[in-house]
Formats: structure tokens, sequence, C-alpha cells
């Protein structure tokens, strides 16, 4: 599709591979509005990824309130980090944000009565 990037596009996923156990705790993670907004940063600036100082900078916390933070979206899969120098850059992994929201949108209006499912990349409901 011209003009969508493939951070845009719900892809099928094989939601067997994804259990309830394993999305509870990265929809716990993203629980914390501060976690939420940094993770929101992230899947904002896209694969490039952002340093630490850069997220920092737009949510003004404390450095030691952010690594909190970020320790918590990292133990559970949604961000990754790669050191560049002395430059820590953090990323949003798209793959685990996918796979965590897909159970439901794979499941969407499953149990309505007379919903129709034509089509597997499109949700009956909307």
């Amino acid at each position: 599709v011209s003009g969508i990037t493939d951070c845009m596009l719900v892809r099928a996923v094989d939601t067997r591979r994804m259990s309830m156990e394993q999305v509870a705790p990265r929809l716990a993670a993203l629980g914390n509005v501060t976690r939420l907004e940094i993770y929101r940063i992230l899947v904002r600036v896209g694969r490039s990824g952002l340093p630490v100082a850069g997220i920092q900078s737009q949510l003004s916390i404390p450095a030691s309130t952010l690594s909190h933070h970020l320790r918590k979206l990292l133990e559970v899969g949604l961000v990754s980090q790669v050191r560049e120098g002395t430059t820590l850059i953090c990323h949003a992994n798209f793959a685990a944000l996918e796979s965590t929201f897909a159970i439901f949108l794979k499941e969407c209006c499953a149990d309505e009565q007379g919903a129709r499912h034509s089509r597997p990349d499109q949700l009956p409901c909307s």
C-alpha cells in the first residue's frame, strides 16, 4: 500500500503463541502513565529510536525516575536499548507491540451475533 509504512500495518499475527499470561505483564507496564508516555514517544519516533536524554528532555523527569520506568518496559520486552558510543538509544519493539494487541484485534467481535469476518486484515466491527 502506497504511503503506509510497516509500522502502520496490522498484520496477521499467530496469537496462539501469545497467551494472556504473556500479555498481562506488558499491559501492566503500560498501565503507568509515565511508562505509557515513554512508549508513545518511542513508537512515534519510529525505528531510529531516541537517546535516553531525548526522552528525558521531552518528559522533564529525573534520570533516576526515567531509568526505573525504562527498566520496567525493558523487562516485558516492549523496549530495547542499544549503546552507540556513550549514548544509550531506546527503541520501541514493534513486534512486541503488534503481538500484545493482536490477540484482541483477532478476536474483536468474534462472539457478536451476525458479525461478518470477511477479511482477516479488517476488524469486523469497523
